[in-house]
């Protein structure tokens, strides 16, 4: 009797055991059902929160030129690849910032438990002495309150670094703004990150592939834009007047993601004279190298190793009328770009095998 009740003991154990490895499952790749529904985002979701969209952004870019970061991902994986830049953003963007401002990462769960506790500290005896005379009235008023400061807080992850995320009409794309244009470092930024992959002390990300950083933007006319370009071209050539070579070799790129579906309408409603058609890559080559020229006279374009890029991207901002179409620009180093297939940023991921994998 003793033998078999041993026996039934251990093979009790024995299936407990292979419940829960069956439950976890990691070791050997499998997934639980629960995993495999869970959308990317979900299954980190306690890592970071997701700002929401800033909807007056739009607007506010179409008042005044905007500095920030246009981040390309693969399709239907945003909401990763936003958690993804928070946390780069959270570390090289507060590193660089002139004011001591909190930085993104204050906005977490230990932060908004702080909040709740001081919150609860500084009305716990309000409360009482509410509830001794109105019962479940205050109860409810105070339940309201707390949950607007948690409301409150999870509307503010993001904005302690001064970012609005922007929504945008094309897939595949993030855009950050900073909400005032103090913020001058957006390069250094990038050129950080790129050291910090290149010596291993950041992780290669999974969703984000490129960061392009947004020095200026601008309502895309031909003048707006040739005084963008000139604008950057004179600050960037004195702060890099000695070490550049002469004659100056430059290059300009222009990229039209997401907005197929703007020239689309555009090209239908061609009859109303308030709705320009994109400018072509051709005159927006012709713009840029023209007011680059201009201000710095010797110099050449130089398509296969250029010193400096002017790199201009259309923004496809969510809820602008068709006739504001609105661009990124930025004059970046030749450390910062790539040229082969096609003059553009460099990729975060080297790999391009793993790239095309997951786009």
């Amino acid at each position: 009797m003793a033998n078999e009740k041993e026996e039934e003991q251990v093979q009790a154990q024995a299936e407990k055991e292979k419940e829960e490895e069956e439950a976890l499952g990691l070791g050997r790749g499998e997934k639980r059902e629960e995993d495999e529904e869970l959308k990317p985002w979900e299954q980190h979701s306690a890592v970071i929160s997701i700002p929401r969209y800033d909807y007056k952004a739009p607007s506010s870019i179409l008042e005044r030129s905007h500095s920030g970061f246009l981040i390309t991902c693969p399709i239907k994986r945003e909401k990763s690849a936003t958690k993804e830049a928070i946390s780069v953003l959270e570390k090289f963007v507060s590193s660089m910032y002139s004011n001591n401002r909190p930085t993104l990462g204050s906005c977490n769960a230990r932060t908004v438990t702080k909040k709740r506790k001081t919150f609860s500290e500084e009305t716990n005896t309000e409360n009482i002495e509410k509830t001794q005379r109105n019962g479940a009235d205050s109860a409810k008023a105070f339940g309201e309150l707390v949950e607007n400061v948690s409301s409150e807080v999870s509307m503010n992850v993001g904005s302690s670094l001064s970012l609005s995320l922007v929504k945008l009409t094309g897939s595949g794309l993030l855009l950050f703004t900073f909400t005032s244009n103090s913020f001058r470092h957006v390069v250094g930024v990038l050129s950080n990150i790129l050291q910090a992959l290149g010596s291993g002390d950041l992780k290669r990300p999974l969703w984000c592939n490129r960061i392009f950083p947004i020095q200026e933007t601008c309502v895309l006319t031909e003048k707006n834009l040739q005084t963008v370009v000139s604008k950057l071209v004179q600050e960037y050539l004195g702060k890099e007047q000695e070490s550049l070579e002469r004659p100056i070799k430059f290059a300009v790129a222009y990229n039209r993601r997401g907005v197929e579906e703007i020239e689309t309408k555009n090209s239908k409603s061609a009859t109303d004279s308030k709705i320009p058609l994109l400018l072509d890559r051709e005159s927006c080559f012709k713009i840029v190298a023209g007011a680059f020229k201009d201000v710095a006279k010797n110099s050449v374009v130089d398509l296969k190793s250029p010193e400096v890029a002017v790199i201009v991207e259309l923004l496809p901002l969510s809820g602008v009328p068709n006739e504001s179409v609105v661009a990124g620009v930025s004059i970046l180093p030749h450390e910062l770009i790539a040229t082969k297939p096609r003059l553009c940023v460099k990729p975060l991921v080297s790999d391009t095998k793993a790239t095309n994998k997951r786009n």
